[in-house]
Parts: C-alpha cells; sequence; structure tokens
C-alpha cells in the first residue's frame, strides 16, 4: 500500500515535471519567435539571413540602420522590460499572497514615474540621473506603503488599499508636472504615462540590462522559498525559511529591476498584473514559476508592441495595446475577489 502511493507521488511529480518543462520551452520558443518577427518586420520586411548578417557585423545597406539602430535597440528593451515586469510582478503577487499586490496597482511603478517625470519637466536631467531617480522613487514608494501597511498585524489587504491610495497621489503629481512642464519636454514625459519602446538605443538601455542579468538570478535562486511563503508566515517558518531575510531580498530585486524597466521603456501597463497568473495557470502548480512569468511578460509586451504598430492604422505604444489587454481581467478579477469575500 505504501509503495503504491509512492509511485502514484512519483507519477504525479514526474508529469507535472514535464509539464513545466514542455510549457517553459513553449514559452520560450514563442518569446524567441516575437524576437525574430521584431528584428524583420518594419515599413520594409528584412529577410531572416540579412537579419542574421547585421546581427553579426555585415554591413547591408539599408538594413544596418533599421535592423541594427531601430529594431534591434526595441527588441531588446522590450524583453528585458518585460522579463522585470513579469519576474516583479509574480513576486509581488506570490510573496503577499494577492493577485492585485503587484507594483502596477500597489503604486510602485507610480512611484519610479512619478521621480521620472520630476526630473525630466523639472530638473530637465540626463537618462542616468532619470534612471537614478526612478529607482530611488520605486524604494521610497515600498518603503512607505509597507511603513504605513504596519499595525497591530500586517494585512494585506490594509497594504493593497495603502498602495492604491498612494498611488492615486503619485498620478496626481504626474499630472500637475505635465501642466506646468515646457512643451518640448512633455512628449518625452508622457511616455511614463502609458510606456512605450519607440526611439530606444542601445547606450541607454546598459543600466536595465546589466540590473536584470545581477538581480533576476537572485529572485530565480529564491524561487522555491518565496513559493513557500505563499504558504504563510508560520508554515515557511516551520519549514526553516528565514522569512524577513528572504522578503528583504526579494523586494530590493524586484523594485530595483521593475524601476529600470520603468525607466527604460515607461510603465507598461498590466504586463506585472497578468505575467503570473498567465504563467501559472500554464505550467501548473509543485515548481516556481519565476520563469514562465518572465517569459509571459516578454511575450506580452513584444506581441503587443507588434500589435500597436501593425495591426492598425495609426501606431500606438505599447502601454496602450497592454491596457487594453489588461483592464477587463482587472475587473473580472475584482468581481470574482467580492463575492468570494476577499476585498
Amino acid at each position: 500500500m505504501i509503495n503504491e502511493s509512492m509511485n502514484l507521488i512519483k507519477v504525479g511529480r514526474t508529469k507535472r515535471l514535464r509539464r513545466f518543462y514542455l510549457m517553459t520551452s513553449l514559452l520560450a520558443v514563442i518569446a524567441f519567435a516575437l524576437c525574430c518577427t521584431m528584428l524583420m518586420l518594419g515599413n520594409t520586411i528584412y529577410p531572416v539571413m540579412d537579419v542574421i548578417r547585421v546581427l553579426l557585423g555585415e554591413d547591408i545597406k539599408g538594413a544596418s540602420f533599421a535592423v541594427g539602430t531601430i529594431r534591434f535597440p526595441r527588441m531588446v528593451a522590450g524583453v528585458f522590460a518585460g522579463f522585470a515586469f513579469g519576474v516583479s510582478g509574480y513576486v509581488f503577487q506570490t510573496m503577499l499572497r494577492n493577485p492585485l499586490a503587484n507594483p502596477n496597482v500597489i503604486g510602485i511603478t507610480a512611484g519610479s514615474s512619478a521621480a521620472a517625470v520630476f526630473c525630466i519637466i523639472v530638473l530637465q536631467a540626463s537618462n542616468m540621473v532619470v534612471s537614478i531617480a526612478s529607482v530611488i522613487g520605486g524604494l521610497v514608494t515600498v518603503i512607505a506603503i509597507f511603513a504605513l501597511s504596519r499595525g497591530t498585524s500586517f494585512s494585506i489587504g490594509r497594504l493593497i488599499l495603502i498602495g492604491i491610495g498612494i498611488q492615486a497621489m503619485l498620478n496626481a503629481v504626474v499630472s500637475y508636472l505635465l501642466l506646468i512642464g515646457q512643451e518640448h519636454d512633455i512628449p518625452t514625459a508622457m511616455r511614463w504615462l502609458t510606456g512605450s519602446l519607440n526611439g530606444m538605443k542601445m547606450e541607454t538601455l546598459y543600466p536595465l540590462i546589466v540590473t536584470v542579468l545581477i538581480f533576476a538570478p537572485i529572485i530565480i535562486a529564491l524561487g522555491k522559498r518565496l513559493d513557500m511563503l505563499e504558504l504563510g508566515e508560520q508554515a515557511a517558518t516551520s519549514l526553516g525559511i528565514h522569512t524577513d531575510k528572504t522578503r528583504l531580498f526579494l523586494v530590493i530585486s524586484s523594485v530595483l529591476i521593475i524601476a529600470l524597466a520603468t525607466a527604460s521603456t515607461g510603465p507598461i501597463a498590466f504586463v506585472a498584473f497578468l505575467s503570473g497568473p498567465i504563467a501559472k495557470r500554464l505550467v501548473g502548480v509543485g515548481f516556481s514559476s519565476v520563469i514562465p512569468a518572465g517569459l509571459v511578460g516578454i511575450i506580452l509586451v513584444l506581441a503587443s508592441d507588434l500589435i500597436g504598430q501593425f495591426a492598425f492604422v495609426t501606431r500606438y505604444p505599447v502601454g496602450v495595446i497592454t491596457g487594453i489587454l489588461g483592464a477587463p481581467y482587472l475587473i473580472y478579477l475584482l468581481i470574482r475577489m467580492n463575492r468570494k469575500g476577499d476585498l
């Protein structure tokens, strides 16, 4: 009887593991296909071999500028920002055990955006200063949210409500800054409200790339501990997890990568909100969904950017398309949570 139970457990784990690797591989293939499409598609469609030759450093008339200078930085920005938004959204949703507890909804990206817009409108600062201010703004917002949400006991619902309130306040600050800003600064600042991959340059993306390459592996390494935090404070502690230290590393790493992503592309709406639930639904339970959530984030950003560029007569920023995709899901989730009594 015991052997049969053990065999059933092993079979179940093998099936879950096979599903995890299969779906993760499928997501990676889709992300890679979208990257190739981003490089080939535009006003002029270039064949795969021309794209490869340009990426290898060969000079091809027309293609070198279109692919190497315009499309490649745009694609790189979508990949790293999408991965950052997807991973950080999953971290906060899992750690706080609530699908609403993502950086977009609780005001973290709003803090980064407000700091960046202030630097653009008031200080007229360089891109490096804007990036640093965005990171500081995100960190300060996180500290403020956690500090204000601490009462006699920690409440996730209180944290989310305070985060929503702070987000509304910061959005009001951004609106005021746009009203007093110089006309030539407004187009640049508006990107922080919608999110866009337009006008990307490789030299401005290096801080985002380096930050993601450093801190995303930390989050991935803590993936199992993150899933244990979802079980609750007592359960995680009984399993030997140092909850405070784990949360600290996860929060700092997540805020840093999402702040740099916001500084590079603006707060692309709902990517952090959608990536985690989609990834969990696809790969199932039993394994950390950090990497799948990042891949879903890449797919959402790249696919939405392609739709915004080529599906309509007018070209739309990627944040407009992701907002259209995410808003109905947010309404559905709020209705479902209200019926369950979670709100």
